[in-house]
């Protein structure tokens, strides 16, 4: 049947029928949106782009937590400047990029050793993990598997391995998520297109690219829900298959 435009509809009063499973339902906790992962935002500023030779140079960590509304917001950060390891290679060009003077004694008064910077902060991002009852913690970048690498070769020079609260190898990379939301891959582009501000004289600091980071991941996520079929029970995974099987 066609109805003309300027056609008024009859009002019809219809009992609709109150779903209260609905209204019942308590609100989604982190660990069943993600799976039991706890996911947290990683930068590293480094000295090169090889992670088995340039040195670690800074790192800054964002858990990213869910409110009572559910709302997506970033929580504390742990971040270490960190002394470059014994042996390390220190490219010019890369020190260049990034501004970081090893050098610098202001710099030099406050930066820990790789083991002392891991194991705190590893701490730290445990105890939310414990607290947010998820079983480990996934990381999050821009540019995901570069953080990773530099983190995993730290971690195994530092014998921090049983420490180390990361899965090994899966990463949500907010390169893939801007350029499906914004069609953007910068980070500051993909910023700016959020609505998000973004310094460019900060950049290139682990804490300050980290926190924009954050931002723009629970930016995507708040304003992109799931799929309607997306949530569905599946049989428990151990934590040793979820190590080591893709």
């Amino acid at each position: 049947m066609t109805i003309k435009k300027d056609t008024a509809l009859p009002k019809i009063d219809v009992a609709v029928p109150i779903d209260s499973t609905a209204e019942t339902l308590a609100p989604m906790k982190l660990k069943e949106r993600f799976r039991k992962f706890l996911p947290v935002v990683v930068d590293v500023e480094t000295a090169g782009f090889n992670a088995q030779t340039d040195a670690l140079l800074e790192i800054a960590c964002i858990p990213v937590l869910l409110n009572e509304q559910g709302v997506f917001y970033p929580g504390e950060a742990f971040n270490a400047h960190i002394e470059p390891f014994e042996g390390a290679n220190l490219e010019p060009s890369a020190l260049a990029f990034t501004g970081i003077d090893p050098n610098n004694p202001l710099r030099k008064a406050i930066a820990e050793d790789e083991k002392t910077a891991l194991r705190r902060i590893f701490k730290g991002l445990k105890e939310v993990r414990r607290t947010e009852d998820c079983r480990q913690c996934v990381l999050i970048g821009h540019n995901a598997h570069f953080d990773l690498a530099f983190l995993n070769a730290a971690v195994l020079r530092t014998n921090n391995k049983s420490h180390n609260p990361f899965h090994n190898f899966s990463v949500f990379d907010t390169v893939t998520l801007s350029a499906l939301a914004f069609g953007q891959t910068v980070l500051a582009r993909a910023c700016k297109a959020a609505g998000l501000d973004f310094d460019g004289n900060d950049a290139h600091s682990a804490l300050y690219d980290t926190q924009k980071t954050a931002e723009l991941f629970c930016y995507i996520l708040n304003n992109y829900p799931m799929l309607a079929n997306a949530m569905h029970s599946e049989p428990e995974i151990t934590e040793t298959a979820t190590d080591n099987s893709k």
